[in-house]
């Protein structure tokens, strides 16, 4: 059945093969015109030592696969890294661009439709060791127990100035003064303090600190709720929709999501383009 308005989300697979598998599957069956990815693609980067070329390998031949089978129902296909993923790989992602996969949308703008579409792909700053996607938020503070994106590793340079980059400028570079009225933005990291940034953080301090359980982003969540685009893509906190008993939330006119979860199963966000009050999860594949 074509679903010829109805749009699917889903982000943090982290390399897992059935996912994508029921994710390819899925597609082939429903053959929605459009599908959404939206980060942490790759398996963890802490196995990374002991990983295939999961690009080269698995993902790449399997949307070629897909493409083949799809011809002209081929959906549009939007995709970003997330913090888990190596920057060294992107070239992978420009490849299947090139190859018409998917269109690669960090930090870039293109159109679907009617609809302006944004990727950005960074985090605010994490514990984890990796900080090729990760950026300082609103200014240079860290929250206890992270690191600085100035320090840990990175698989390839940066281009730019992590001293001075903040995520807050990055989204005024990204959209301008472009009107967001009809915007889809896929995001890896959530907006701050909502229902989809909530960490199992319960309890927990460093140095007699208290951890904040909402680890989002203040930049992300003050751009939505200026800019008001209607509709966000977020993952990157796996438990949060466990924790909350939400996976979307209204921020004045803007409907976000969370597809990311730490249940078992493939999480599916499908929401119609002209209705995302109405949007919908599912798990398949579990």
């Amino acid at each position: 059945m074509i679903h010829t308005n109805l749009a699917y989300f889903v982000t943090d697979l982290h390399g897992d093969k059935v996912r994508f598998k029921n994710l390819v599957g899925l597609v082939r069956k429903d053959i929605p015109p459009v599908l959404f990815i939206g980060g942490d693609i790759t398996p963890h980067f802490a196995r990374y030592t002991s990983r295939e070329d999961f690009f080269a390998d698995f993902l790449l031949p399997e949307f070629r696969r897909l493409k083949e089978d799809m011809k002209n129902c081929f959906p549009s296909i939007f995709i970003i890294m997330g913090n888990d993923d190596m920057r060294i790989e992107e070239e992978y992602l420009f490849q299947g661009e090139d190859e018409g996969l998917w269109l690669y949308i960090h930090n870039r703008k293109t159109i679907f439709g009617n609809f302006p579409v944004y990727g950005y792909a960074c985090v605010p700053p994490t514990p984890f060791r990796l900080k090729d996607w990760e950026r300082y938020d609103v200014s240079r503070y860290i929250d206890p127990g992270c690191v600085p994106p100035t320090e840990g590793v990175r698989s390839v340079d940066a281009v730019e100035d992590i001293e001075y980059c903040t995520i807050q400028k990055d989204l005024a570079a990204l959209t301008g003064e472009d009107d967001l009225s009809r915007a889809i933005i896929l995001f890896h990291s959530p907006p701050y303090q909502t229902n989809l940034d909530r960490a199992a953080l319960d309890g927990m301090k460093i140095d007699h600190v208290p951890l904040d359980v909402h680890v989002g982003s203040i930049a992300i969540k003050r751009f939505i709720e200026y800019r008001k685009p209607m509709i966000t893509l977020h993952g990157h906190v796996h438990e949060s929709a466990r924790i909350t008993g939400s996976w979307s939330e209204k921020i004045g006119r803007t409907y976000a999501f969370n597809a990311a979860t730490d249940q078992k199963g493939l999480s599916v966000i499908k929401f119609p383009l002209d209705n995302p009050a109405a949007a919908d999860r599912i798990f398949t594949g579990g």
